[in-house]
């Protein structure tokens, strides 16, 4: 007979079986604890708390955690097996995915369609009614193949050993099948209307769901197996749909540009702008994309995770107990703490303000040195900002801007010259304007700035509409977009490192 224990998880108030020995890695990621590292005991993202029961200290976890945390009953949760009945506090209940409710122009279509942001991160799914552009269900979910690593390299890198690549594709076409069936079990009647689903994600999304070779993107020049559209049936993937149902993966725009930036494009209408206008989404990765009418110019720069709270040595997604906005008062530090809940950690919008205002306190200097307590800085107890998060943030922001700089030479254009500049996805979405600024992740007036919410799922939803489906819209506007290889530019370096440094 199978031996089972039983593993209570608080605050959810929820309670799972499951088999004696059985890695909690496989049980906790489905209820929000996340695995930055992949499992591999690297990072100390996946944290929890025994509070019965017991979990044994292995050498990985007294390397990475203190021993007042030890003492304390903390354990990485991607190192312990669970044998014996456990009563765990999470601490890493439900955080806000980012939706889109935006009103568009469309011509009405018979039937129903989806829409999916295959985001790296996160899935979001929207059902629509054709005829009318409504939204009729939303779902929202952790991406699956987040257990394997939070960054993409992670999984391109587990892609190329075993089965990996299979074990990508089948949790990524699954997870996306099962959001589906969810939607339309909610309306029966657009389950035999289904006409369409469009997904668009970055390149590495585009090839694991696709089945594609993404060993190319492991090296450089990290040019895609196949970067076009992508169309397929219910019964290529394994579907139970309609079979007249398109479904279609959208081109990506070269290298880790995917079609989530094409998707950004066709939301913005950059491509049908007389004005210059700038896209900027941070992610797990950060795209840029300057341009308009006449053309664009697009680039990916490594730059999202410290935005992310990854490798920040209490960073966190924007969940319950995320710090997500730090202000100076009288000299002191003021902090937003989401869900109303004690701190525990701080995420990307948060990281931006402290990091702004330890410039303004002096207790950062230009060169990114924290000249304060010991090196570190206390946002509100006990969650601090070291010297290394801020050498993070000075990786990152310098990353970016440096792209920004090289895209405007080459197109060729001043900062002063754009009209307007659009942050997407949910960091863009909760960013502080003037703090970003003041880091000197960009130089446009925050008056200039428009947070743009989700851009990714809005092209998705207008590709719904888009009257050919044969990929004749997006071959036109992947016809205007040149692939600028940021690595590749002789001044990249120099740029750079005079980016890094913060203004003055």
């Amino acid at each position: 007979m199978t031996d089972w224990v039983k593993i209570q998880l608080q605050p959810l108030g929820k309670t799972v079986e499951v088999e004696r020995g059985t890695p909690l890695r496989e049980v906790l990621f489905e209820h929000g604890v996340e695995f930055p590292c992949g499992g591999r005991g690297r990072c100390r993202g996946c944290k929890v708390k025994v509070l019965q029961g017991s979990l044994a200290v292995t050498p990985e976890q007294e390397q990475r955690l203190t021993p007042p945390e030890l003492a304390a009953g903390w354990r990485l949760a991607c190192r312990c097996c669970a044998e014996g009945d456990l009563v765990l506090d999470l601490a890493q209940w439900e955080a806000t995915i980012l939706a889109d409710d935006t009103v568009f122009d469309f011509t009405p279509r018979e039937g129903y369609g989806v829409a999916v942001d295959v985001g790296t991160t996160t899935l979001v799914a929207q059902l629509l009614d054709l005829r009318t552009s409504r939204v009729l269900g939303v779902r929202a979910e952790l991406n699956a193949q987040a257990q394997h690593g939070a960054d993409i390299m992670s999984r391109v890198e587990l892609a190329m050993h075993g089965a990996g690549r299979e074990q990508l594709l089948r949790l990524i076409r699954e997870q996306v099948e099962r959001m589906m069936g969810e939607l339309l079990d909610g309306w029966p009647e657009a389950r035999d209307g289904l006409r369409r689903v469009t997904l668009v994600g970055n390149t590495a999304m585009h090839h694991f769901f696709c089945g594609l070779d993404p060993e190319p993107l492991s090296h450089y020049p990290f040019e895609p197996t196949h970067d076009g559209l992508r169309t397929f049936s219910a019964p290529d993937l394994g579907w139970l749909l309609p079979g007249e149902c398109q479904i279609q993966f959208l081109p990506c725009l070269g290298g880790f540009v995917g079609s989530d930036i094409l998707a950004g494009i066709l939301a913005t209408r950059m491509h049908q702008s007389q004005d210059l206008m700038v896209l900027i989404d941070l992610g797990t990765n950060g795209e840029l994309v300057v341009g308009n009418r006449e053309r664009l110019l697009c680039a990916s720069t490594a730059a999202g995770p410290a935005f992310e709270g990854a490798r920040i040595s209490m960073g966190m997604r924007a969940a319950t107990g995320a710090i997500a906005e730090v202000t100076v008062e009288q000299g002191q530090l003021r902090s937003r703490v989401l869900g109303q809940a004690d701190p525990r950690g701080i995420c990307g919008s948060g990281l931006v303000d402290a990091v702004a205002a330890g410039l303004e306190l002096g207790w950062i200097q230009s060169s990114g040195k924290l000249d304060h307590d010991g090196q570190t800085m206390t946002i509100l107890p006990p969650v601090m900002v070291t010297q290394a998060d801020v050498r993070e943030v000075q990786l990152a922001k310098g990353a970016i801007a440096a792209g920004l700089r090289i895209l405007l030479e080459r197109w060729p254009a001043a900062m002063g010259e754009v009209k307007r500049v659009y942050l997407a996805g949910a960091f863009g979405n909760y960013i502080n304007r003037q703090s970003a600024r003041r880091i000197g992740l960009f130089e446009f007036e925050p008056a200039r700035v428009e947070p743009a919410g989700n851009t990714a799922l809005l092209g998705a939803k207008l590709a719904l509409f888009d009257p050919a489906g044969d990929g004749n819209t997006y071959a036109r506007l992947r016809s205007l977009v040149e692939h600028v290889s940021l690595s590749a530019d002789p001044r990249f370096q120099e740029i750079y490192m005079d980016a890094l440094r913060f203004p003055a």
